[in-house]
């Protein structure tokens, strides 16, 4: 039973479809609206992603198909688009480049693998509850990340936008590749192209909501069924097969399988960033409960079904959201109206398709990249924090030149160093009354004192194992001769490890052996239980805590007066 009394299964079913309930007729009208614009301009892109993921044109309609119902029924956003997205896209690229050649059965066949991998991971992530995980991905390396994308997937198209072939599998390469082919680039190709872009940046200057890409590639299709553009050597897509996917799944043997796991792995951490980043903020905006445990199994379904229909691994898009709430939706309504439209285009429209130029799908993925390039939001970082600055330029590099797999592993690995790197390199310093009596913090150097024969030292984080050397090694040096008394503001120290205490009670007793008595204020309760656990409050540890640094400069000065200690606590009693 749940806390309302009603059972746990019970309750799981009337979870099912909470992000499209409730329903009304004006309702359900908005969102359909929302989700018939939304196809408009998702399918264009849908298509472009495949030429980035490297598989046929049509697992790009399937991820529009499946996946956006799959996570209306088990996920909690109301907004979170889930299709076909760049980042993903481009990790699964970068992966199974090498495993099997890009667009056939065996490259498809992995591709799905990929997708039920990185389901099965997100379902375990949920059932461990590590939708948390998100947060240990900082906006800084995911703005480097996501540009290092842009640019790996700009360079990767110029070959199609230009007519030239390229074979290379880095990016460096492949650039160099372009450059080299220069004088040789196909003309009529570059024009169809240039037309292209053309059109999508004048439309959306001149008409924002029109649907530019739709109009371009629908433009493309006469154009080229009407001059022959294959003739005039333009390539074109071919043959699509047409129909809705039939659901099915073969899965290889564990070797073939095993190098995929670490695809999956870091799809399925792309997704919980770039998905909880995105569902978070419009939930905030909307003021909606959002559950990001429950958008998990949104998400590990939506790429479990991507998978049996025979697509390609899906995320939640923060482009395609941005877009159907800009349409006016407001429930995931929208996402399955798109579904709706997308298969009727599987059952009547895809014949045409076969004269869709690639150069044109090329020119699409192109302004797709060049939306992840966020240079504005590096040079902000750069303005604020040039730290910050140089690991995000860092990560982006790396993806462009050597992988987007291994991007999002040194994302994480900086995220998490920069995590340490905060609490090894805590803010410390002495506390000072100014001219306004209020407190200062100032450089916690030899012979700063709070007043004469005392020193409050705020350390600005937990204590553990590395950084209580540094906690010892300056507590030392501002216990000189003349300090009587060395009280530590325990405001910002939650918790102390085992090592760290062990540190702490060195201290004391040298401090105590000079004479100096050692005392903490403002000592949390999660504090004084880790100081109760490992002895720090009995016998050889610091007997002295008080509620407020005020009780410890009363109590300093009664006792320098020869007067008796009235507000120190005992540690029973500290922190009541």
């Amino acid at each position: 039973m749940d806390s309302e009394g009603v059972p746990p299964e019970k309750t799981a079913w009337r979870s099912l479809f909470s992000s499209v309930r409730p329903l009304t007729v004006s309702g359900v009208l908005r969102d359909a609206a929302a989700g018939i614009q939304l196809a408009s301009v998702n399918i264009p892109q849908a298509l472009g992603y495949t030429r980035i993921a490297g598989t046929p044109v049509i697992t790009g309609l399937y991820t529009l198909l499946l996946p956006p119902i799959a996570f209306a029924a088990f996920g909690s956003s109301r907004y979170l688009v889930v299709a076909a997205d760049s980042a993903t896209a481009a990790i699964l690229a970068g992966g199974l480049t090498g495993l099997a050649p890009p667009g056939t059965p065996e490259y498809v066949q992995l591709a799905t693998i990929v997708a039920l991998l990185t389901g099965v991971f997100l379902l375990i992530a949920r059932l461990l509850r590590l939708g948390f995980l998100a947060d240990f991905l900082s906006r800084t390396v995911l703005v480097g990340f996501l540009t290092g994308v842009g640019f790996q997937v700009a360079f990767g198209v110029l070959g199609q936008i230009l007519g030239v072939p390229t074979h290379a599998r880095y990016t460096v390469m492949k650039l160099a590749e372009v450059g080299r082919a220069l004088p040789s680039v196909h003309l009529p190709t570059l024009a169809v192209s240039a037309t292209v872009l053309g059109i999508i940046l004048a439309l959306r200057r001149l008409a924002p909501k029109a649907p530019g890409a739709l109009i371009a590639v629908v433009g493309a299709i006469a154009a080229s069924a009407r001059w022959n553009f294959s003739a005039h050597g333009i390539a074109a897509i071919g043959p699509v097969q047409g129909g809705l996917p039939r659901p099915g799944l073969s899965l290889p043997e564990w070797k073939t399988i095993e190098p995929l796991i670490g695809i999956a792995v870091s799809c399925a951490v792309m997704i919980i960033a770039q998905s909880a980043a995105t569902a978070r903020s419009y939930a905030e905006r909307h003021n909606q409960d959002l559950e990001e445990n429950m958008d998990l199994v949104g998400l590990s379904a939506a790429n479990a079904v991507a998978a049996i229909s025979g697509a390609f691994p899906v995320n939640g898009s923060p482009t395609q959201t941005a877009m159907v709430e800009g349409a006016g939706a407001r429930s995931q309504m929208a996402q399955i109206s798109t579904s709706m439209v997308v298969a009727l285009v599987l059952i009547f429209v895809t014949k045409p398709l076969e004269y869709l130029p690639q150069c044109v799908l090329g020119a699409i993925v192109f302004l797709v990249a060049m939306r992840l390039i966020n240079l504005r939001g590096l040079w902000s970082i750069r303005e604020e924090s040039p730290g910050e600055f140089a690991v995000a330029v860092m990560t982006a590099a790396v993806v462009v030149v050597w992988g987007v797999e291994q991007g999002i592993v040194l994302a994480m690995i900086a995220s998490l160093l920069r995590i340490v790197h905060h609490s090894y390199h805590p803010n410390t310093g002495v506390m000072v009354v100014n001219d306004v009596k209020t407190w200062d913090v100032v450089p916690p150097l030899p012979g700063t004192v709070t007043q004469p024969g005392l020193v409050i030292y705020r350390f600005g984080a937990p204590l553990f194992y590395a950084n209580a050397s540094r906690f010892a090694q300056e507590i030392k040096d501002l216990a000189t001769s003349q300090v009587k008394w060395v009280v530590v503001d325990a405001e910002a120290i939650t918790h102390m490890d085992y090592s760290a205490a062990r540190v702490v009670c060195d201290v004391y007793r040298e401090l105590a052996a000079r004479g100096v008595i050692m005392a903490f204020a403002r000592v949390r309760m999660e504090l004084q239980a880790d100081m109760n656990r490992h002895h720090l409050l009995a016998g050889a540890g610091c007997t002295r805590i008080y509620r407020r640094l005020h009780d410890a400069r009363a109590d300093y000065a009664k006792e320098m007066a020869g007067a008796p200690s009235e507000a120190s606590l005992r540690p029973e009693n500290a922190g009541a």
